[in-house]
């Protein structure tokens, strides 16, 4: 067909910024008022209200806008234009670029859109743009991937893999990626929301899971509702599988921007360090009363860390799974900190298998991003009993210990009480100069003297004529051996602190490993070279 004789004149562009217009608009309808009046009835904001709600005001600039199917007449004049079910593009927060992407759930439920080039949601465009453009990359999840039905659109199905995670795998060695379940999440979405390094959804409009309800029925007879198979109760809290929960939409937004607000923009710069509010030299006279005289009495280490830390600088990360660890971003003198502290109000603080593996997660992403690691410790070992090993605790125990001697950043680490056994390797890094703090309520060893004395000495416990006082000498004349500050004689401990001097003495160790973190970042940023 030849080219159209018309002078680029004003009736032309008129025609032009016309249809350009109108496809525009057909994309800002979405699904049309119907299916996001029923989204909205769902309690789910609408992907373009998530992307506004999270982004710097008039900052997202639209990749793709104009992705869909179009229907045209029989003189090929357009009718009307279904928009593709994801939306796209590059956006601000806090003022640091992102790109940004979700399913809109309502046009065709959000699943895949298949064309020349996937938008996102199923690998796409905008993995590629943050891979190249080392930005942070945000998934604000709201489908459930493929569809069988794609095989007859096609005449015959696709071996898996064909649409991949290659590229996602890739970026969690590069930018922060952060992943929101803002839906019913399964297949490749579902997935993408595990690989993350953060990620959140919200409590009653929010399900993942590898396959829904209809397979499960299916294939194991099972009748379980979406909420019973992939809800927070579950994902959240029982497998770990998503981070953290949010109780509305807004409030997983918000968790995003304070994740976000920790993270470099990629694995070739340092975190961004905030100006000093909190005075570095305050000293808490609260911290002297905190650990119980008994030794077995818990206390609150979420209140110490919030003693310590730059105040309200706090970001918990799964704080209802694997409770017996506390895993945390926080900021000491401005700077961004990772936080991992044992819980005396968890099973005395031993470590299971669930904190086990939340401790490697947030070891791990520290790790990648350049953000020092502070140990507060009081683990009196690994959790015992046939639980225990039928979850395989010392497999899981074993692997902390084996990624704390990995770590390349920084690592501090201060005993406020207990630190026994292979759970206590598990809060250093033996390979780094290993810089362990205590305070003097500190103690340590190779398993508590209680514990101990009962098998060391259990034939002249049994003998004695008064069992229980025989036992409890031994473990008096032990424990005045495992004084902390007769591990200080002997530089076993490179120092016992006065609690209330904790702020400081961790502020100023935080700032001496900025320098190092800069001079280890310097050469392997000119080469180019990722981690």
């Amino acid at each position: 067909m030849p080219d159209r004789k018309l002078e680029p004149g004003k009736d032309f562009w008129a025609e032009q910024i016309s249809e350009l217009s109108q496809r525009r608009a057909f994309a800002a309808e979405m699904g049309g008022a119907e299916n996001v009046k029923r989204q909205h009835d769902a309690g789910r904001l609408t992907v373009r209200e998530r992307i506004a709600g999270l982004s710097d005001a008039d900052s997202f600039r639209e990749i793709g806008t104009l992705a869909g199917t179009g229907e045209y007449d029989d003189n090929l004049k357009l009718k009307k234009v279904t928009p593709a079910t994801y939306v796209a593009g590059t956006a601000r927060i806090d003022g640091r670029p992102v790109a940004i992407g979700g399913e809109d759930f309502t046009v065709r439920g959000g699943i895949s859109f298949g064309a020349m080039r996937r938008k996102g949601g199923q690998g796409g465009y905008i993995e590629d743009l943050a891979h190249h453009y080392k930005m942070p990359l945000i998934n604000l999840i709201d489908g459930a991937g493929g569809s069988v039905t794609s095989a007859k659109r096609r005449g015959f199905v696709v071996f898996p893999g064909v649409d991949g995670f290659e590229r996602s795998v890739e970026l969690l060695g590069e930018v922060p990626v952060i992943s929101a379940v803002l839906g019913t999440a399964a297949g490749g979405p579902a997935g993408r929301a595990i690989l993350s390094h953060f990620s959140v959804m919200v409590e009653g409009t929010s399900q993942i899971f590898a396959a829904g309800p209809p397979v499960v029925k299916r294939s194991l007879g099972q009748a379980i509702t979406k909420e019973d198979l992939g809800g927070p109760e579950v994902a959240v809290k029982k497998a770990g599988s998503i981070h953290n929960s949010a109780a509305s939409e807004e409030e997983a937004l918000l968790q995003i921007r304070r994740f976000l607000s920790f993270m470099p923009q990629n694995v070739w710069e340092l975190p961004p360090v905030l100006p000093v509010e909190d005075p570095v030299e305050r000293c808490e006279e609260a911290l002297l009363g905190l650990v119980p005289e008994k030794r077995t009495q818990p206390y609150n280490m979420k209140k110490l860390i919030s003693l310590v830390i730059d105040r309200d600088s706090e970001f918990e990360i799964r704080p209802t799974f694997g409770r017996a660890v506390i895993t945390m971003l926080a900021r000491l003198g401005g700077r961004p900190v990772g936080i991992i502290g044992n819980n005396p109000m968890i099973y005395g603080g031993a470590m299971d298998a669930d904190a086990a593996r939340k401790q490697i997660h947030f070891m791990e992403l520290c790790d990648t991003f350049h953000i020092p690691l502070v140990f507060l410790v009081d683990v009196p070992g690994f959790m015992v009993g046939l639980k225990a090993e039928q979850e395989g605790t010392l497999r899981e125990g074993m692997r902390v210990v084996y990624t704390a001697g990995q770590l390349k950043v920084p690592t501090l680490t201060l005993v406020i009480r207990k630190c026994y056994g292979m759970a206590g390797m598990a809060t250093c890094n033996k390979n780094d100069i290993d810089l362990k703090l205590a305070w003097p309520t500190g103690e340590w060893g190779s398993l508590p003297v209680e514990g101990g004395v009962a098998a060391a000495f259990r034939r002249e416990i049994a003998a004695a004529d008064d069992p229980k006082a025989r036992e409890k000498e031994l473990e008096a004349e032990l424990r005045a051996h495992a004084s902390p500050f007769r591990t200080a004689e002997a530089l076993g401990v490179e120092e016992i602190i006065d609690p209330r001097e904790t702020r400081p003495i961790l502020c100023e160790y935080i700032a001496l490993a900025e320098q190092r973190l800069k001079i280890n970042l310097g050469p392997r940023a000119r080469a180019g070279v990722a981690p």
